[in-house]
């Protein structure tokens, strides 16, 4: 019964979050659309760069150039993804922290974790990038002949299920060196997560393995678009099974929670040293 009140109300704040973001678009039209157009813009210029090299050199490392056009759509996906539930600096949560303005939190009716998962949503300013993925994906799938069976869909979301949950662990992870240097790691999660994008579109294919197993591991970037789209292409890389995503994302999603619990603890204890006493930011 608590679950499926706990949905319903997701669903409903959800709702609201969409209101807003409607109310936003026909308020202020031209200025919405002109960063409609901006984020695609430039989230095609980063993935067309990685392909047109592809296309020029007949593929990269091995992935041909169709390959790449998929891992692309894959990546554009997962942005897209970011953007339609994360615009509300609930994924760059650093921002949030290192601001003190978790207390403006804590003071609503909400459980922490309902109004982080449902602050950031924003269909109809921040789905473009969505809905650019699923045509570049649809795209690709074709040019590769891939049979599209009703398992390979439920893979595709589980894959991008468990790079969302690397993102967000790896933001909050960091993030909670601002509960203890607010100033100086306000913006630790936008650096992290910029450098996700940057170096997440290029194929590891092809590149030695003390460059591939760091990007697998201690700074899982090959787990953004790489490692997942070779996986739905039938042939994870590495010899590593299909499954490593998901298990790295369990894994560092745990650690993640843990080490965010003692800063959020040391947090309420402490407060933020950006304040004095009396509320005013230094």
């Amino acid at each position: 019964m608590a679950d499926r009140i706990t949905l319903k109300r997701i669903l409903r704040l959800w709702g609201i979050s969409a209101r807003l973001d409607l109310a936003w678009l026909l308020r202020d039209t031209k200025y919405a659309i002109a960063g409609i157009c901006a984020d695609i813009i430039s989230n095609l210029s980063t993935v067309s760069g990685v392909f047109l090299i592809a296309a020029r050199f007949g593929g990269i490392g091995g992935m041909s150039a169709d390959e790449v056009l998929f891992m692309m759509a894959y990546s554009t996906l997962v942005t897209g993804i970011f953007i339609l539930f994360g615009s509300g600096n609930n994924i760059h949560i650093s921002r949030i922290i290192g601001r003190g303005q978790l207390e403006h939190l804590f003071i609503q009716p909400l459980p922490l974790g309902v109004q982080l998962l449902t602050s950031g949503f924003a269909p109809f300013t921040g789905g473009s990038n969505c809905v650019a993925g699923v045509v570049l994906m649809a795209v690709a799938v074709s040019r590769l002949g891939l049979a599209v069976t009703f398992g390979w869909v439920v893979s595709l979301i589980a894959y991008l299920l468990a790079t969302m949950t690397i993102i967000a662990a790896r933001s909050y992870l960091l993030s909670t060196l601002a509960f203890y240097a607010p100033a100086a790691a306000e913006e630790i999660s936008w650096t992290a997560i910029d450098g996700t994008w940057f170096m997440s579109t290029f194929p590891l294919s092809g590149m030695p393995l003390f460059i591939q197993i760091p990007l697998l591991t201690v700074l899982p970037e090959g787990l953004m678009a790489w490692f997942p789209s070779l996986s739905l292409l039938g042939r994870p890389p590495l010899g590593l099974t299909g499954a490593y995503p998901m298990v790295f994302a369990l894994l560092i999603a745990a650690a993640a929670g843990y080490i965010f619990r003692k800063g959020l603890k040391h947090y309420v204890t402490k407060g933020s040293n950006r304040y004095v006493p009396y509320g005013f930011r230094r």
